[in-house]
This record gives C-alpha cells, structure tokens and sequence, in this order.
C-alpha cells in the first residue's frame, strides 16, 4: 500500500522523542517531520502535505484545537494529550482517535490501525469504481461512513460543517467539510449547487419554483447568483 505520509506536533521534547520511535515502528507510516510548536508546523504544511497528524493539544500560544480549526482543508488527525477535558471538542472536530498520556503501545497500536484503515477507505473512494452505483465517504462521529450518492437527497452547509440528508439515515450525517469540498464529491450531472448553504440532488426534485425547490415536503431557497445555472442545467436534465 501507499506509505501514510505523517507529522507529529508536542511542545516537550521527551515526548515527541518516544511519539517518533514509536511511528517508525509502523512500516506503512513515513514519518515527514517533528515539530514542537504548532506555528512552525502551519508554516511547513503551507508548502507540504500529508494525510495523518499526531497532535498535542496543551501547548503554549496555539493550542492544538485551535491548530486544527484553522487548517482549511485538514487531514486524518489523532490527538496525544495528557487532559481528559478536551474528548468532546476532538469529537467535534472528527479526529481518528484520542490518546491520553502515558499512551501504551498497544492502544498506541490500535489508533494507528484505525487511521490505516480509513487512509485504505479513501484510496479506494478515489479509485475509479467497476460498479455502476457510486457512492463516497464521510468521518462522522468517530467512525468512517459510506454513502451511496443515489441515496443523497440534499446537502446543507454550516461553515466548517455539512448536514448530509440521506434516504436511510433519520436524521442527518454532520461531517466537518465545508460545502465546496463536498460539492467536489458528488457527480456534476447528479447534484447542483442552488445556493450558498445547499447542494440538492436533481432527481429528488419534485417542484420547482423562481425562488425555490421542493424536496418532497422540503423547501429549500435558490440563490439570485445559481438561478441561471440551475434553470439551465435543470431543463436540459428534465428534458433527457
């Protein structure tokens, strides 16, 4: 497999010593840089990237947390810390695991194979698929979630976040994406931006109005700026 191309961030040195030890230890793991500051971190990855980072979150000036939210497009993430309080916002935020100092190699072990597991998952979502139904995935809520994208009825954007409404799920899946890197994850001929804050799939569309959509007993506004766009592409869909 594709070697996982990987950072580590502590601000002590002693841990960030046996944090490296222990990444050299995984074959599949390359280990790029150590950095005991989150600011010269951020500067790195301006002109690098990598898909999984190791991540203190006590540090002096920029915390990790505050690290991470300020990363626009951030990779796999797994916290190491020595404070407990700090669970919900990792949960929040979607990290791959949480890790409380001293950490054993075993648990260690097991955070790194759950990392390995979704780098695989998003090596395969970005693999052109034999079958014809398509679909794609999500982190949510700890865990790695696939989604057929005939199953999507519309997607909502709140800043760093997207609600993806579904067919199977009750109630929406929260994923920390902004709206245009999951507008890159859908198929242009299934699904269309209408306005700012919502992308709808097409053939879930019921009714149409100058000013809105009907998702069955869904409305959802259309924006001045994707009116054009929209009643183009549309009638030309319907009209196939």
């Amino acid at each position: 497999m594709t070697q996982i191309r990987c950072i580590a961030i502590d601000d002590e040195p002693f841990a960030l010593a046996i944090l490296a030890d222990d990444l050299r230890r995984f074959p599949y793991l390359d280990l790029q840089a150590t950095f005991s500051n989150a600011f010269d971190a951020d500067l790195w990855l301006k002109t690098h990237s990598v898909d999984l980072i190791f991540l203190d979150i006590q540090m002096p000036t920029l915390t990790g947390t505050q690290f991470l939210r300020g990363l626009s497009q951030p990779p796999m993430v797994i916290f190491t810390t020595a404070y407990e309080q700090y669970a919900l916002e990792g949960f929040e935020l979607n990290v791959v695991d949480y890790l409380l100092k001293p950490i054993p190699f075993q648990r260690f072990e097991k955070a790194v194979f759950r990392a390995k597991e979704l780098f695989e998952l998003r090596q395969k979502e970005e693999t052109p698929a034999v079958a014809e139904r398509g679909f794609f995935f999500v982190f949510s809520e700890y865990k790695e979630i696939k989604i057929y994208f005939d199953e999507v009825n519309y997607v909502e954007g709140l800043k760093d976040y997207v609600k993806i409404y579904t067919t199977q799920q009750p109630k929406p899946i929260l994923t920390r994406l902004n709206l245009k890197a999951m507008e890159a994850k859908l198929p242009e001929m299934q699904f269309g931006r209408v306005h700012n804050s919502f992308i709808v799939a097409f053939e879930r569309i019921t009714a149409v109005q100058r000013a809105k959509v009907h998702l069955g007993n869904v409305e959802i506004p259309i924006g001045n700026r994707y009116i054009a766009e929209f009643e183009q592409r549309y009638r030309k869909l319907s009209s196939e």
